[in-house]
């Protein structure tokens, strides 16, 4: 069973705003396509645990901060940043 992934307003602009000032344009979609494809199948066993129903993902070169709602089958994205690498 699949769960619907939606982005908040405030990370959907964040994620716009990185994207628009990427060097690696590229790599930013494929990293969020990927983000979207992980929450969607199974939120629970990618990224780690936080407060509640609150979660941490990375998929280089962004993290995002999630929460799980199993009952809805639904995965809230409120927060997303760009990571650097080391």
């Amino acid at each position: 069973m699949t769960f619907t992934v939606v982005w908040r307003p405030s990370a959907e602009e964040k994620l716009a705003a990185i994207w628009s000032s990427a060097d690696d344009r590229e790599a930013v979609a494929s990293a969020a396509d990927t983000i979207d494809a992980f929450l969607r199948t199974d939120p629970l066993a990618v990224g780690e645990s936080r407060i509640g129903v609150t979660r941490i993902l990375t998929v280089s070169p962004l993290s995002v901060y999630y929460d799980v709602l199993e009952r809805d089958r639904l995965v809230a994205v409120w927060a997303v940043w760009r990571i650097r690498n080391q």
